[in-house]
């Protein structure tokens, strides 16, 4: 078993660690708040994190069950529909194509 000592200073610099890469963002986001790369970003990353959610979830549905594929599509075209019909409000959309791929499943 290790010291107690050890075992402080270990948390300790876990704690130093986890801070400091947590704010080293907000300490140069006033120099890169002017960047077109950060700009750029800020418009294709989300796109960019939904589509691999979306590939990861799907990838395992249509692998798996091939009811559910047709389902899942369909919970696709709708989640799309909904962004671009209700002004782009993700929140909104992939709530919507959730749940309809859910009532599909446990309906159908």
């Amino acid at each position: 078993m290790p010291s107690t000592s050890y075992l402080v200073a270990v948390v300790a610099i876990a704690f130093a660690v986890t801070l400091t890469l947590r704010a080293a963002p907000f300490a140069v986001l006033g120099r890169l708040r002017d960047s077109a790369v950060v700009r750029r970003l800020a418009v294709w990353m989300p796109v960019g994190i939904l589509a691999i959610l979306a590939v990861t979830a799907l990838h395992g549905t249509i692998t798996t069950d091939r009811r559910g594929t047709c389902y899942a599509l369909l919970a696709v075209a709708v989640t799309v529909g909904t962004h671009l019909s209700f002004g782009r409000r993700t929140i909104v959309s992939v709530g919507a194509g959730t749940a309809v791929y859910v009532v599909l499943l446990n309906t159908l």
